[in-house]
């Protein structure tokens, strides 16, 4: 009778984080899916090449969260880059196509590897005001998180509910507010195939790797930002995350896995993953299970269950593609409204450094094109000269 009570307890304190961890993968998958596939559609992919884009990412986060989280037994979760992909979507095209593209995302890779490798390129970037790096990250959301209003007007049958929905649920189950609104988006889109009679198919996705072309504005325009964003909003947000429920982060460790990760699945089409964030708050917690030593085990399901997603991605790539206008473009500006707000917060807290942050954030949110590089790229280099003039000219911004 003892032993059988132990063994109901045990599978009771695996339930739990078991389900955490699979929840986790689908609020993650699901509040971001829009916003990647867009980003990888910007910079040139075909929808058959985003498709195994987007299985690629799901692919090397899995297997990195797999990896970090059992060799530490601890909850380390790894994630895509969501506003890494909002960067390729303000690129919106770049010199050299798909190829020059998958280009910069193994440079983006690369340089995530020699932080690991050399710290002094880690410490160069946390010397970046953290105001400017979430103003150019604001300013690159800004045009997307607009959006939704655009669709609004042009589509209101279709896109109001979508609305009303992730309002309501932003009251009251946040977490839950975009994995709805992605959801009722999949109805409506179920809705206008059937009612127009149009089949739906599920091509076959044949694994053909892309050869990397190298070209200086894709580098500029597009590694450089995404590395740098990456970092900021990512990796050093997601460490503080886990510090703050009593985790360590094998910080060079963590890079490497993911650098790695990134540059192994460039070719198909993975722009970059990365130490999970906002996600990464679930499975670390007490939600996961009381015992802080069995919470690892809810990142490790997360980890396996992105491998299943992996396996779905090409049935919601195809219903994607013949939604009505504005539906995705809708829930990938509600997909990233938490993102901007907390951004525009970050960027202009500090009076001294508000027009810094100012010009930044106007700069990244515009649609100029410098030598063939996108604004994300010149909004940091006139945010910072505009903040070291302020500092190391005497004056304070007011």
């Amino acid at each position: 009778m003892s032993e059988h009570c132990n063994n109901g307890s045990v599978k009771d304190s695996l339930a739990q984080p078991i389900s955490v961890g699979v929840v986790t993968a689908l609020v993650g998958f699901t509040s971001s899916f829009a916003v990647v596939l867009a980003g990888l559609a910007a910079v040139g992919a075909t929808p058959a090449q985003a498709t195994l884009g987007l299985i690629a990412l799901n692919v090397t986060q899995g297997l990195a969260t797999i990896w970090l989280s059992w060799r530490h037994k601890a909850p380390l979760l790894t994630a895509w880059s969501t506003p890494g992909a909002a960067i390729l979507i303000a690129t919106a095209g770049v010199t050299g196509g798909w190829s020059a593209a998958i280009g910069a995302f193994v440079v983006g890779g690369l340089l995530v590897i020699l932080t690991a490798a050399w710290p002094l390129l880690g410490r160069l970037i946390q010397a970046i005001p953290a105001s400017v790096a979430q103003a150019m990250l604001a300013g690159v959301l800004m045009m997307i998180c607009l959006e939704p209003v655009v669709a609004l007007a042009d589509n209101p049958l279709w896109v109001a509910p979508i609305l009303v929905v992730w309002l309501v649920l932003s009251r009251f189950l946040p977490r839950w507010a975009t994995p709805a609104a992605f959801g009722l988006a999949l109805v409506f889109i179920a809705s206008a195939v059937i009612a127009g009679g149009q089949g739906f198919s599920v091509p076959a996705v044949e694994p053909v790797l892309v050869m990397p072309t190298f070209e200086a504005s894709a580098i500029i325009g597009i590694a450089v930002p995404l590395y740098i964003v990456t970092m900021a909003s990512q990796n050093v947000p997601g460490v503080a995350i886990m510090k703050a429920q009593g985790y360590e982060v094998p910080w060079r460790e963590s890079l490497l896995v993911t650098g790695i990760g990134t540059v192994a699945g460039a070719p198909a089409g993975g722009h970059m993953i990365n130490l999970a964030a906002i996600t990464a708050a679930l499975p670390s917690s007490a939600e996961a299970h009381p015992n802080p030593e069995k919470r690892w085990i809810a990142a490790h399901t997360a980890g396996y269950t992105y491998l299943v997603l992996a396996a779905l991605t090409p049935v919601l790539t195809a219903a994607v593609a013949v939604a009505p206008a504005g539906i995705i473009e809708t829930v990938a500006g509600l997909a990233l409204i938490g993102t901007l707000v907390s951004s525009l917060a970050a960027a202009f807290a500090d009076p001294q450094m508000r027009i810094a942050t100012g010009v930044t954030f106007l700069v990244a949110a515009s649609p100029v094109v410098i030598f063939g590089i996108g604004s994300a790229f010149w909004g940091m280099v006139f945010g910072l000269l505009t903040w070291s003039l302020f500092r190391y000219g005497g004056r304070r911004a007011a």
